[in-house]
Formats: structure tokens, C-alpha cells, sequence
């Protein structure tokens, strides 16, 4: 079976192994001429990126390349990446990577015709309005890894370096103007990473299907985000090739962001509070802190749980899933507790106070509390 598609749901996306030779053409597409390629340190020097470098120029779009980004991004990062856009004369970007490259690629196209410090562009009200529209530059959103789901959001998470608290920053804009996902690019994943991303896909559709806000849209594609992932992260993790497989995760990362349209919750609120301090991997602390919320939160979410059980096909109702989660978590290797990624109990107050101020709290089904959150995360650690 061969897995290609052109959808514009929620924006332009080419679907499909090898449509990262359609890059060209995207950028054509969106009106770019003169691209940045951001993406992660990590990612910088190896054969994937230098491949599409080369596709740029084939193109005659030079090979420009910002790649002084952190795992969780931040305003140095932001600005570094904005002095590249504009000293080169760029006018736009190909945000290229996970979710750290996609968030920075997306905000330096955000920012660098803004005149307002970026933290002014907060989700929070309509901060959004305050930035001026006509000086956003297009980007592309190229996917490497199929978790975050970040080149289908119109918002990009940066980290204050000073707090080391995550915000979101949100404009409709920032939504890219086509997607590449091209699930080759995704083969060369270490294990760890395939785990850890795979796993955000589906607490992205999990959190998203489990609060209380109404957008029946969003509902039904977590539902079918968190099939995608249980049929396929396993596969994907024994066996990197597994083509259609990889097409399956991706489709379900994406699914998870378009889903959180509808609000996250208390596994969100504590992961970005543990990340921005230990700098643990995103995917991999929601994926520990999972099971923990998931009892937190019975009372309000248990017939909810039921139903996606039974569509997932997992029998036992919320016991069942619980079971399933467990032993999904051990299959993938996902640690038990939160000290196995380094984090330690002498935080505990600060990490409960800034999971509390995270926008992701407030979507939780059972309302959070100081003590509650603090006696998470000594059952997480």
C-alpha cells in the first residue's frame, strides 16, 4: 500500500513518501523566493538536512540555514534566528525539524517584521491582534518527527530564559502555508525519539478528547489520533522502515495538534513545567506523567475513557485502558518515574507553581489545585 494525498484541511498539506523533491514547488506556492531553512542543532550537519539544502539550491533558492535552536526554544534563540532572516535579505522560512524546530521556524517568519517584543504576542485574549498582520512572512513546515504536530498550529511554544517558564505565542498566520510530510524523513529517528514524539501524538489526542470543551470536530479526529498511535508507534519502533507505518504517525500528529484546538490538560501543564526546567524530552515526560493524570482525573473523564476504549478496540472500560496505557508505556520503554529522566523532589513547589500558571491547567477536567499538582508530581518523580 502506498500512502499519498493533497489535503488544505487545516492548511495546504502534500502528503506522502518523496514529496520533499516537492519543495520547489511549495515554496513557489506560498511565495517564497528566498527561503531560511531553521532547524536544530542536532539536525544541522546531518545527511537529511544537507539533502534538502541541496534541493533549495537545485531550486534556486540559495541554502541558507539558521540552526542555533535549543530542544525548548527560547527568546535568544528567537532573535538569533530573526538577526539570520534579516541580514540575509530572506522572505520567508522552511522550518525544518521536530517540534523545536518548527516552533522557532514559525516564530522568526512571526517575528522578524514585528516591531513588539514577542512576549506581547501571548495566547492570552486577542494579544494576537497587536501584531501587524502585513509584515508576517510565509513559512513551510517540513516535519521530521511525527509528534508534536506543530506544522499543522497557528501558535509556536517558546521558553523564557529568565523564568523558564513555556509560553504560547499565537497568531492566525503563523500557520504555515503548505506542509511537506514526507514520513521518509522521519526513518532516521532514534528509537528514543520515535518513542518520545510518538507518545506527545497521542496525549495530544488524549488530553484533547478528555476535556470539557465543545468542538465535535476536534473529538472525533483525537478519537481516530489515538487508533493511528496504538496500531502503529509499535510498529515503527521495532521496525524504522516501516513506511506506511510512519505515514500512520504522522497523520496522527498532526491529527493531535488539530485536536488540541479543543484544550490539553494537567499531563501538558506538568510536562512543560518539568521540560523548561530539567530540559527533558516533551514527549517522553507527558508520556511518564500520563497514567498519573489519567487516575487524577477518573471521576470526571471514566465514560469518555470508556467509549475511546471501545473504538480502540481495548476491552475492560477505564481499568482496560489504564492496563493498555501501562503496557503500551513498558512495550516502548518509557520510563515509570520522572527521576529516571533526572528530575528531582527539591523542586517540587516551583514546578507546581508554574503548572499552574500553564495555559494547559485551566482545560482540565478535574480542576487542579497547589496541593493537587504537588502531590502529582511526587508520584511522577
Amino acid at each position: 500500500m502506498t500512502i499519498t494525498a493533497n489535503w488544505s484541511y487545516p492548511t495546504a498539506v502534500r502528503f506522502g513518501a518523496g514529496r520533499i523533491q516537492e519543495l520547489g514547488k511549495a515554496c513557489a506556492e506560498a511565495g517564497i523566493t528566498k527561503p531560511l531553512l531553521v532547524t536544530d542543532r542536532g539536525l544541522a550537519e546531518l545527511p537529511v538536512t544537507q539533502g534538502v539544502l541541496d534541493l533549495m539550491a537545485a531550486s534556486g533558492l540559495g541554502r541558507a540555514m539558521f540552526s542555533e535552536v535549543d530542544p525548548n526554544p527560547n527568546e535568544n534563540n528567537l532573535a538569533g534566528g530573526i538577526a539570520a532572516f534579516r541580514q540575509g535579505g530572506h522572505d520567508g522560512v522552511i522550518a525544518f525539524g521536530g517540534g523545536s524546530g518548527l516552533d522557532l521556524g514559525k516564530l522568526v517568519a512571526f517575528m522578524a517584521g514585528q516591531t513588539r517584543p514577542v512576549w506581547d504576542f501571548e495566547d492570552i485574549d486577542d494579544w494576537w491582534t497587536r501584531a501587524d498582520a502585513d509584515a508576517i512572512a510565509p513559512n513551510i513546515a517540513v516535519p521530521t518527527t511525527a509528534g508534536t504536530g506543530s506544522e499543522v498550529g497557528r501558535a509556536g511554544v517558546l521558553t523564557n530564559s529568565e523564568t523558564h517558564v513555556k509560553k504560547i505565542i499565537f497568531h492566525p498566520k503563523i500557520l504555515p502555508s503548505v506542509v511537506i510530510a514526507d514520513p521518509e524523513l522521519t526513518v532516521g529517528m532514534p528509537r528514543v525519539i520515535t518513542v518520545g514524539t510518538g507518545m506527545d501524538a497521542f496525549i495530544h489526542c488524549l488530553e484533547a478528547f478528555c476535556t470539557t470543551n465543545y468542538h465535535p470536530m476536534s473529538q472525533g479526529i483525537a478519537l481516530e489520533g489515538m487508533r493511528l498511535v496504538k496500531e502503529n508507534l509499535s510498529l515503527v519502533a521495532e521496525n524504522p522502515n516501516d513506511i506506511d507505518a510512519r505515514a500512520h504517525m504522522m497523520s496522527a500528529a498532526a491529527m493531535g495538534a488539530v485536536a488540541f484546538q479543543k484544550g490539553l490538560g494537567g499531563v501538558h501543564a506538568l510536562a512543560h513545567a518539568v521540560g523548561a526546567t530539567y530540559n527533558t524530552h516533551h514527549g517522553m515526560t507527558n508520556a511518564v506523567i500520563l497514567p498519573y493524570v489519567l487516575e487524577f482525573n477518573r471521576s470526571a473523564i471514566e465514560e469518555r475513557i470508556v467509549s475511546a476504549a471501545a473504538y480502540m478496540g481495548i476491552e475492560g472500560g477505564f481499568d482496560g485502558f489504564m492496563e493498555f496505557v501501562l503496557k503500551f508505556r513498558n512495550q516502548l520503554g518509557v520510563p515509570e518515574k520522572l527521576d529516571q529522566l533526572g528530575v528531582k523532589t527539591d523542586q517540587i513547589d516551583e514546578l507546581a507553581a508554574m503548572a499552574l500558571e500553564d495555559p494547559c491547567a485551566g482545560a482540565n477536567p478535574v480542576p487542579l489545585t497547589l496541593e493537587a499538582v504537588k502531590s502529582l508530581l511526587e508520584q511522577c518523580i
